[in-house]
């Protein structure tokens, strides 16, 4: 259905608003459509809006992504912040937006953030907004809701004026209405303020109107830490059909009952149970949190839970024994104390060898950032004693990690974080990967991730073809989105391998990407070419690249496939297209930078600057002899923009002073050729 919307509402002011900027080395980009999803999208299409245009490549911009637009509710009116993304100078963009449209107000985050336009709102002497004015109380509530300090364990809040408590009382004292509920239960509860009728008459409305789901509800976490608060004895019958989403609130009031229901849904290997059943145990039975997470650790392993459940148990034994920093923004070494505890678990001989591991895994990117923050200690006797805990770290590391490898359940951007440290393979990540691919546990996200790096470096074999063809038609076939990983597909990669070893089931395979359904396929379609390459495939595949479809990895398969045909490397095949007609910039400089290692092409769809991996092969194209100089200047362009030295804090894993020092040193080296860019 078609949704018209007229000028009348918040979308049709902003947006007449929107196209009255620009100028002066600003320019703003067109509202978006679902194709500019996130931020990324969003600088895509700048660059195609400058060249486009002509508009030069130093020009700010502004625009907003379809992520953003979900503010605007289906008739046009603004239900929450418009995020404003940018790029280029920030002054330049903040001067461009000015104040905002006539009844709305842009608030400027910094260089480091967006900015948000929002409605300008009325309140009374006492700071409260009208009930009726849904932009006020959201913005009224926005502000109360906001903590003032955060960290792994807790969340502090302001108290609230008397005022403010009772106006939010007020909302809750007629008939339930659990939908608006939702907005002023968690302000209260957050500072333990909820009475026990309000509570009483919420649980009421929920059991009824939930029944059988009532996880279904998003209001529920406040209400159960209400309940149990007030000890109200439907409190644990409620708690064991949650399930362990409830874990955090149980473990805040540790009890017998909590301890049982916490130790059932840890076995089971989900990891804040795990922390939670930890964090009650160590308050009831255990005083001392080694011993504490030594018997549980060993109980984990006793009963074969999953390898992600020793990960939980770590983190809960970290933030049992050391402060607890602020999570957002701290200072460099406000983790120091974190993770040195880290290093020092993973040489610690009162912990079984499975929650030693776990410590290894987690501290692998650590080591350098705890040796530079004992640097700058004060203490000498302290800087010392933490310098030889690395070192103990450091001897026993390879033992500790031989033949272990990330968590392939959790999320997707963790295990691309981690991505450089596989650029080679050791003989133990072989026999990893090999062994995670012939386990019938492993997953989807997993096999792409595994399959991804034996096939890229040459290492996958018909066993692990033949370990994966039972599954593929029940699992294979299924759509996972690659858009922001480092692999594809693993039906693409799968074919891709079954095509290079000539292996009858390539034929299957095939035949089944020639169906016209599932839909899912059709984009991707043609990167299953890269396998057994000819010429044929090539120029289909240079068909689809010069026909201005969507790029989903087109370009980077037929510039490996070239050079596979060719026997060169695929960074010259690259920088031949540059001046070439029929691709476009922003796809050829990404594809330029992620070939730079054949042995491990990087795969996302654009330049990833936070990215190690992405860094490390800015550089090398810069630095090589062997490129033409617009190639080279490609490579300084990504490294220029690399938050390695713009937000570093935003590099993952995070990175040393160290090493954006030696980044900061590597680009002024070359700001001869910076300028000539």
């Amino acid at each position: 259905m078609v949704v018209l919307v007229g000028l009348n509402t918040d979308l049709g002011r902003i947006k007449a608003w929107w196209r009255t900027l620009g100028g002066d080395g600003f320019t703003v980009l067109p509202p978006p459509t679902r194709s500019r999803y996130t931020q990324s999208d969003g600088h895509e299409d700048a660059a195609e809006l400058f060249a486009t245009r002509g508009i030069p490549e130093t020009a700010s911009f502004a625009y907003w992504h379809w992520q953003s637009h979900d503010a605007f509710a289906r008739s046009g009116d603004l239900r929450g912040v418009l995020y404003l993304h940018w790029g280029g100078d920030h002054a330049t963009v903040a001067t461009g937006l000015g104040e905002g449209p006539p009844g709305y107000r842009i608030v400027n985050n910094g260089p480091q953030g967006a900015f948000q336009l929002d409605k300008v709102t009325a309140t009374d002497a006492d700071g409260l907004p009208d009930p009726e004015d849904t932009a006020g109380v959201r913005q009224f509530l926005s502000r109360i809701d906001e903590p003032r300090r955060r960290t792994a364990r807790s969340t502090e809040y302001d108290p609230l004026a008397r005022a403010e408590e009772r106006w939010l009382h007020d909302r809750l004292s007629g008939p339930v209405d659990l939908d608006a509920a939702v907005r002023f239960t968690a302000p209260l509860e957050h500072r333990q303020a909820l009475t026990p009728d309000e509570t009483a008459r919420l649980l009421s409305a929920w059991r009824e109107t939930y029944a059988g789901r009532l996880a279904a509800w998003r209001g529920w976490r406040p209400v159960l830490r209400a309940l149990l608060r007030q000890e109200h004895p439907e409190a644990w019958e409620v708690a064991a059909e949650l399930g362990a989403d409830a874990s955090h609130a149980l473990a805040a009031h540790p009890s017998p009952r909590s301890l049982e229901l916490l130790r059932a849904w840890a076995l089971t290997g989900d990891e804040g149970a795990v922390r939670g059943w930890f964090r009650a145990h160590h308050a009831l039975r255990e005083p001392d949190p080694v011993r504490a997470a030594h018997a549980l650790s060993e109980e984990l392993t006793d009963r074969t839970a999953p390898e992600a459940a020793q990960t939980g148990l770590l983190h809960a034994l970290r933030e049992a024994v050391t402060d607890e920093p602020e999570t957002r923004r701290p200072a460099a070494d406000a983790f120091f104390p974190l993770l040195l505890a880290t290093i020092r678990f993973a040489t610690d001989d009162r912990l079984p060898r499975p929650l030693r591991v776990a410590a290894a895994k987690a501290a692998a990117d650590t080591a350098d950032r705890v040796r530079e923050a004992a640097g700058r200690l004060t203490d000498a006797a302290e800087a010392a004693d933490a310098l030889a805990a690395v070192e103990r770290y450091e001897t026993v590391r390879d033992d500790l990690l031989a033949g272990t490898g990330p968590d392939l359940t959790g999320y997707e951007g963790g295990l691309g974080d981690i991505y450089h440290r596989y650029r080679t393979l050791s003989p133990a990540d072989v026999r990893w990967l090999h062994d995670r691919l012939a386990d019938p546990s492993t997953g989807v996200q997993g096999i792409a991730f595994c399959l991804e790096l034996l096939h890229a470096h040459g290492e996958a074999t018909e066993a692990d073809l033949v370990a994966l063809l039972p599954r593929w038609k029940k699992e294979l076939t299924k759509q996972y989105r690659t858009t922001y990983t480092e692999w594809r597909h693993p039906l693409v990669t799968l074919t891709c391998l079954a095509l290079d070893l000539e292996h009858p089931a390539a034929a299957d395979l095939l035949a089944w990407w020639s169906k016209p359904k599932p839909l899912w396929k059709e984009p991707v379609r043609l990167l299953t070419h890269l396998g057994a390459p000819d010429e044929e495939k090539a120029a289909e595949l240079w068909e689809f690249v010069v026909s201005g479809g969507h790029d989903t990895g087109h370009l980077m398969t037929w510039v490996l496939l070239r050079a596979r045909l060719d026997g060169t490397h695929p960074l010259h095949v690259a920088e031949k297209l540059i001046a070439e007609q029929g691709t476009r910039d922003y796809v050829l400089h990404r594809v330029l930078i992620g070939v730079a290692d054949p042995a491990q092409p990087l795969w996302h769809y654009a330049i990833d600057r936070r990215s190690h991996s992405w860094w490390q092969r800015a550089q090398e194209v810069a630095d090589d002899p062997r490129l033409s100089d617009a190639a080279r200047a490609i490579g300084m362009k990504a490294a220029r923009e690399h938050h390695i030295t713009r937000y570093p804090d935003q590099v993952r894993p995070p990175v040393t002073q160290g090493e954006v020092s030696a980044a900061r040193a590597w680009l002024e080296a070359r700001a001869d050729r910076t300028a000539a860019d």
